[in-house]
């Protein structure tokens, strides 16, 4: 079965607020078994518009991975980034 990935970019602008949504989004990575393998670290836009802050979740399915993104767990940590910044978030199928 091919494995899930959550595909963030993200722009932060109160990082304090964005601590926290991030701290409570670990009980729904938890719960989908979501690991992260991507995460920060140094990034180059060498094409198109980028973000400067991204991350890839790893999970064992499609079906983890959208049930990460659409679970209870984790609308419960989006109330926390109001006001923190914005992302663009896909849900896709590995090969």
């Amino acid at each position: 079965m091919p494995k899930g990935y959550v595909i963030v970019r993200a722009t932060v602008t109160d990082t304090s607020k964005w601590g926290e949504y991030v701290a409570k989004s670990k009980a729904a990575l938890e719960k989908y078994q979501g690991t992260p393998i991507v995460r920060g670290g140094r990034c180059e836009t060498v094409e198109g518009t980028g973000s400067a802050r991204n991350a890839v979740l790893e999970f064992p399915s499609y079906e983890h991975a959208l049930g990460y993104a659409k679970s209870e767990e984790y609308a419960a940590a989006k109330i926390l980034r109001q006001g923190a910044g914005s992302l663009d978030m896909t849900v896709v199928e590995g090969v």
